[in-house]
């Protein structure tokens, strides 16, 4: 099946360059020595805020010069077809953009910066689905001052064909569903999930289909994870193993450092997380993929926090030592979305910044993850549904053409989000009672 069409509209390479008169209210710092910021809007999604380098008059802002993205806006074909709907009450689509002098944040419900000056960039979105496309690339005057100087604002507006597979599971990941593949109006059954109990005292509560496993396979697990068993409350051993349409397993997501509640609590705390590990098989075992680790955050979110890493294969020998690869919070009432994104605040959502994206590839897709991670080329990697406690959650996944190459790339992305959407499961309060599927039978007669 074809992918689904996805747009990417990005703006980045921001400067400011404002004339030596123009000075602004004493109550805000100079913009000479302190950076600008601007707020950037889209219609029907959240607003952005970048910061933006104030550069001197004097000095051209350098072509070689590439700065990490600003925003990130993913068009779906809906988004699109949203954007573009002709309305009475509305004009032509463009990007709005509101630069501002002075610090970010608020002070007694009063924004902090001062506001230099209003921009728009019109949007054509027609035709981006299959082609690339400057809006703009350069400088734009924007306010002016007393004497009539304008500052200049440099950016650099791009849509591009960002293709996805997207996939949804027909049921929640404890009961055992299909997973379909989705497009447009299509859905082909595509993956089989296979929801048990890894027991070392139970071998019987193991999927049957799983393959044997060998002394290496047990060995990763016990280096990756846990078998820690302790007094109290904790949830373990949950596994779930994706088959093809064969019914042959091609990716699992393990759980193997229980979820314990934290001494005095009823909560898993980020300095005692449980974790999962992906596995993908090959050499007629499960070699580890990456590893999602899962917490109860504490405070006014109380959200589920959430670490994942991509497992590095040097040589042939894997390192515990990892790529973090997306580090944020889900809310535990509302859900979100699980995000892997190299570029910056995609969609106004937490991501991976500049400094701590990994170095480009010398043979440019073929050092990490089984050649899944061309990290010079490509933002987007996946993103997933999760859905808040106590409702009923039916996974969607999205993953960027240019991370699959074969069935297992696409299953071990589908079983890292059942991993994340039963993470909210295991980091429930202890004190509240999980679905019969999620509980042995021990704890079922408990």
């Amino acid at each position: 099946m074809d992918p689904c069409p996805f747009v990417r509209l990005t703006v980045g390479n921001l400067a400011l360059k404002i004339p030596v008169a123009s000075k602004p209210a004493s109550s805000v710092v100079h913009p000479s020595s302190s950076p600008c910021f601007c707020k950037i809007k889209l219609k029907h999604f959240p607003p952005q805020t970048a910061v933006v380098p104030c550069i001197s008059t004097e000095s051209q802002f350098p072509d070689f010069q590439h700065q990490a993205l600003s925003a990130t806006f993913h068009l779906s074909k809906s988004d699109l077809d949203r954007i573009a709907a002709k309305s009475i009450f509305a004009g032509k689509p463009c990007l709005k953009i509101s630069i501002y002098t002075g610090r970010r944040g608020k002070t007694c419900g009063v924004n902090s910066g001062r506001l230099l000056g209003r921009l728009t960039v019109p949007l054509d979105l027609a035709g981006t689905e299959s082609k690339a496309y400057v809006f703009h690339k350069g400088w734009i005057s924007v306010g002016k001052d007393s004497k009539g100087s304008s500052a200049q604002f440099h950016l650099h507006v791009k849509a591009e064909p960002d293709p996805r597979f997207v996939f949804q599971f027909d049921g929640e990941p404890e009961c055992s569903p299909q997973v379909f593949q989705i497009q447009g109006n299509i859905r082909q059954p595509v993956f089989t999930c296979k929801f048990s109990f890894r027991s070392t005292g139970d071998r019987n509560q193991r999927s049957r289909s799983l393959p044997t496993e060998s002394s290496g396979a047990r060995g990763w697990l016990s280096s990756f994870g846990s078998e820690r068993e302790r007094p109290g409350k904790e949830r373990k051993g949950w596994s779930i193993t994706v088959h093809d349409l064969s019914g042959s397993p091609v990716a699992t997501a393990s759980m193997v450092t229980p979820f314990v509640a934290s001494p005095g609590s009823d909560r898993v705390s980020r300095s005692n997380s449980g974790s999962w590990l992906i596995l993908r098989p090959g050499d007629g075992t499960w070699k580890p993929w990456g590893r999602l680790e899962a917490w109860r955050e504490r405070g006014a979110s109380d959200g589920l926090g959430y670490r994942f890493e991509l497992i590095s294969d040097t040589n042939g020998g894997m390192g515990a030592a990892g790529i973090v690869l997306s580090e944020s919070t889900l809310s535990s009432n509302k859900g979100g979305k699980f995000v892997i994104d190299l570029g910056a605040n995609s969609n106004g959502r937490a991501t991976l910044s500049s400094t701590t994206s990994p170095a480009c590839s010398p043979r440019g897709s073929g050092d990490y993850g089984y050649g899944l991670w061309p990290y010079c080329m490509y933002s987007f990697v996946m993103s997933a549904s999760v859905e808040g406690e106590g409702k009923c959650s039916k996974p969607s996944v999205e993953v960027s053409v240019q991370h699959v190459n074969c069935t297992e790339d696409a299953a071990a992305f589908v079983a890292l989000a059942a991993a994340i959407d039963l993470s909210m499961d295991a980091c429930r309060l202890f004190s509240q009672r999980l679905r019969k599927e999620l509980c042995q039978q021990n704890d079922l007669l408990g």
